[in-house]
């Protein structure tokens, strides 16, 4: 009777702590609500603009950020500061082309979360085919299961093969130059 009574309570204790203890929940990121504006400077200036993002999802697990992804639809830059429309298409039709983003080839890039320490994200990032792995600073905040993450990244283009008006490859390149660095300023919003 003893032995009944111990695996009826060793049950119950089971059946109990699996009630309390939530699993980690996954939510879509909402495509509407979430946004890229990205910035690329030169010597003479600099360039801005918005970008897609076409699919994402967030993994939460006690209010925490614990994994995730979100997919860059490369074929949704925009260029905002280009007033001129035949300058603008110009120019969206450049980085576009294979002297920088390739997007008949890759005309997506993808960011997969692999580790959150407190507010710092690490996971990789591939752009044109290409892998590399990047950490950075967020704002996180999970609310009534909703999640919001905003980051601000720095890219250096040349780590996936754009090489395009860069002093690294083209030394007497002068006031034509390119930095290699861009940023990303990144909001997710899950549905």
């Amino acid at each position: 009777m003893k032995k009944v009574s111990f695996i009826l309570s060793a049950l119950a204790f089971m059946a109990f702590t699996n009630q309390t203890i939530a699993a980690p929940s996954t939510s879509p990121v909402s495509t509407k609500a979430s946004s890229i504006v990205w910035n690329a400077k030169k010597v003479t200036g600099e360039h801005t603009g918005t970008i897609g993002i076409s699919a994402g999802k967030l993994v939460v697990n006690k209010n925490q950020i614990t994994g995730g992804n979100f997919t860059i639809d490369m074929k949704s830059i925009v260029c905002k500061d280009i007033t001129d429309p035949e300058y603008n298409k110009k120019f969206v039709g450049h980085i576009t082309s294979g002297d920088f983003f390739e997007i008949e080839k890759f005309p997506t890039a993808q960011f997969v979360i692999s580790k959150v320490a407190g507010n710092q994200i690490s996971g990789n990032l591939t752009i044109k085919g290409i892998t590399k792995a990047i950490s950075f600073p967020a704002q996180i905040a999970v609310n009534n299961g909703k999640v919001s993450a905003k980051a601000n990244i720095t890219i250096d283009r040349t780590d996936y093969n754009i090489k395009y008006g860069s002093k690294k490859f083209f030394d007497s390149i002068g006031d034509k130059a390119i930095f290699d660095d861009f940023t990303l300023a990144v909001t997710l919003v899950s549905e």
